[in-house]
């Protein structure tokens, strides 16, 4: 049963074998939960939050996540067309690529949606031990893939020292009525 699962679960393996739609399709999907969490209620939440040192305006978020995205998609073109890696095979690496995205695309809604920075910082964290594997699992197999992962990999640092500082400061508790009684 379980050497069926990466079959399920994982994003075809014709779309890593065009590096356009490798690239794309984590722009698209990441843009897409981007403009579902209401942008403009989204910065309203990021302004009334209290938030740790070295935490960047709201607008540099959008560019560097495409950059990060467009970089994520191109590693995993790279790395799952190339050879087999001795480590893992192609299914698994599609299906544990398909699992760190589908954990990515789920942060904004739990963190800004939900309201739950608890829950967003265990997915935080589980994306980037997650993430680790990966770049180690890319690094055995091409050298590009594991170097395009490292900007990612940094940026999933920054961004879960943001998230448990925001959590931190603000009580674990950034909910609509909580935020309200700041302003």
């Amino acid at each position: 049963m379980t050497t069926y699962l990466p079959h399920l679960t994982a994003i075809p393996y014709d779309v890593f074998a065009n590096p356009a739609a490798s690239v794309l399709l984590p722009i698209v999907l990441g843009t897409t939960v981007g403009f579902n969490s209401r942008p403009k209620e989204t910065q309203r939440t990021y302004h009334a939050m209290k938030q740790p040192p070295l935490r960047p305006p709201p607008q540099v978020f959008g560019p560097v996540w495409t950059l990060l995205y467009g970089l994520m998609g191109y590693a995993a073109h790279r790395a799952i067309t190339k050879y087999p890696s001795p480590l893992a095979s192609t299914d698994q690496m599609r299906t544990l690529y398909s699992a760190q995205l589908g954990l990515n695309l789920l942060w904004m809604p739990l963190f800004f949606g939900l309201r739950r920075p608890v829950l967003a910082l265990a997915d935080i964290v589980s994306l980037v031990g997650l993430n680790g594997y990966l770049t180690y699992l890319y690094f055995s197999v091409d050298n590009i893939s594991g170097w395009c992962q490292l900007p990612y990999m940094a940026w999933l640092g920054f961004a879960t020292y943001l998230t448990a500082g925001v959590g931190y400061l603000n009580n674990w508790d950034i909910s609509e009525a909580t935020l309200a009684k700041r302003a």
